[in-house]
């Protein structure tokens, strides 16, 4: 997988020039229409990883490739990306409009906020899309409008206002994530399947062929969070319904679609970095999980 796009990589990529007022070197932030980076000139959108945050309001038919899976949108939708999870952007027609915004971690840093990757809404395995009906378009757009009307501003104090108007855009997609999913961690069998989870999706994207998987199976998964196998077993069955090794198993072959679809790498290399020593135990994993060989799915 190639390296993360860094901001001026994303600048020269999508802009022959910025105007002043959205200089990369006047602060962390930059806010954009989504009309601006549609020029016939513009490169294509590239699938990685960046190496900044972004937040996007877009309307029309739209699909996106998010890790290993792809969502296809319509209508307006807000839309949360992060440094972990590498995506591409397809429009679907011609008729492609929105805004966005870019920052770094750093922006936020000692104001008082969470870190971001605490955030429910930059977890990688989270679901990165927010559908808006008419009137939450109209609000969401709003904001936009007033990030763009300060970003031309000469206002000393402009990038503070900036950043309280992307914490607004954040905590407006956390009111509307469903009153269950921001309830967590009522026992303690709860708390050590979320950081099993986490620790899984921690180990994902593969960036490398030289990179392997490092925590196979349950008992690295127990060694390393100091649990009993069979306990941790337990609170992730009780919890999820599903048993560890299915997590597992379901989360590796959803790297191996990425990788397999996404990377120039053959396929002993997208097995070898996904723990697999031999190619023949690659081929039969992942067809149990997809019903496809390996090199039948690249056909696809």
């Amino acid at each position: 997988m190639s390296k993360p796009e860094s901001l001026p990589e994303f600048y020269h990529h999508h802009f022959k020039e910025l105007p002043a007022s959205h200089s990369p070197e006047k602060g962390q932030v930059n806010v954009f229409r989504l009309e601006d980076v549609l020029a016939p000139s513009a490169e294509p959108v590239q699938y990685s990883r960046r190496d900044f945050y972004k937040i996007t309001l877009i309307r029309g038919r739209n699909a996106y490739h998010y890790a290993d899976k792809s969502l296809e949108i319509a209508g307006p939708t807000l839309l949360f990306f992060n440094p972990q999870v590498p995506y591409t952007w397809q429009p679907l027609s011609d008729d492609t409009t929105g805004f966005f915004c870019i920052f770094r971690e750093e922006f936020f840093r000692g104001w008082g906020n969470p870190t971001l990757t605490e955030l429910p809404l930059f977890q990688p395995s989270s679901t990165p899309s927010y559908p808006l009906s008419a009137a939450q378009d109209e609000a969401v757009s709003a904001l936009y409008a007033k990030m763009l009307t300060e970003l031309d501003s000469d206002y000393p104090l402009k990038y503070e206002l900036l950043r309280n108007y992307t914490s607004e855009l954040i905590h407006y997609a956390l009111k509307l994530r469903p009153s269950e999913a921001r309830y967590q961690h009522p026992d303690a069998k709860s708390r050590l399947t979320s950081v099993f989870l986490e620790l899984l999706e921690r180990q994902f994207p593969i960036e490398s062929p030289s990179r392997r998987f490092a925590l196979r199976s349950a008992s690295d998964f127990a060694r390393h969070l100091a649990v009993h196998v069979n306990h941790l077993n337990r609170c992730v069955r009780d919890t999820t319904g599903k048993t560890t090794t299915d997590h597992i198993a379901e989360r590796v072959a959803g790297e191996a679609r990425a990788l397999l679809r996404h990377t120039d790498w053959n396929i002993a290399e997208v097995g070898y970095s996904l723990g697999f020593d031999e190619p023949a135990n690659f081929n039969y994993f992942f067809k149990k999980h997809t019903g496809l060989v390996p090199s039948a799915f690249r056909r696809v």
